[in-house]
């Protein structure tokens, strides 16, 4: 080629467009499936954290469905829903230490379990132990006044409610 500089520029060019074409691709990331998101609150004079993914519904049936009666479910998607108290509390009339927990519960067509275990950290409920539940109580969920496409945690006095589908699941914290 007569003219070194014209060859720089066509590389200089070439390697702008593909950095500039790489990048947009990467700005086009979809969302997750099941976004992170958190539930902050108060409960009596606690302050409560709810950490947790929320999946949606997608037209699918999720209690007895999706997710079986009968069987320890994390409360939410990818990790296990954790909950944080900064000070003791009651839960369901039971002592709860401060501390972070993970949250299970499993449903039935009657009343649910609802678990507060000592492992926080652990992805799903596939490691699950129930020797290290802190507490266990039973509540009776209720049906939702309006159908809720993704799951969602709301802290405040008496305590925090699950929301999903066409149920609401009120746990009482103090």
């Amino acid at each position: 080629m007569k003219n070194p500089h014209l060859l720089s520029r066509l590389f200089v060019m070439l390697l702008s467009c593909l950095l500039w074409s790489a990048a947009g691709q990467a700005q086009d990331k979809p969302a997750p499936a099941s976004p992170p998101a958190t539930a902050t609150g108060k409960a009596g004079k606690a302050n409560v954290t709810v950490k947790y993914s929320s999946p949606a519904v997608k037209g699918r049936k999720i209690w007895g469905g999706l997710e079986p009666y009968g069987k320890v479910w994390r409360a939410g998607a990818n990790e296990a829903t954790t909950v944080t108290f900064d000070q003791p509390v009651t839960v369901e009339g039971k002592a709860l230490p401060a501390g972070t927990y993970s949250f299970f519960v499993i449903p039935t067509e009657q009343d649910w379990t609802v678990i507060f275990n000592k492992t926080a950290n652990q992805w799903g409920a596939y490691k699950y132990d129930e020797k290290q539940d802190a507490l266990r109580a039973t509540v009776k969920p209720r049906k939702a006044a309006t159908m809720n496409e993704r799951l969602t945690y709301t802290v405040a006095s008496p305590g925090l409610i699950l929301r999903w589908e066409n149920v609401e699941l009120p746990v009482a914290i103090k």
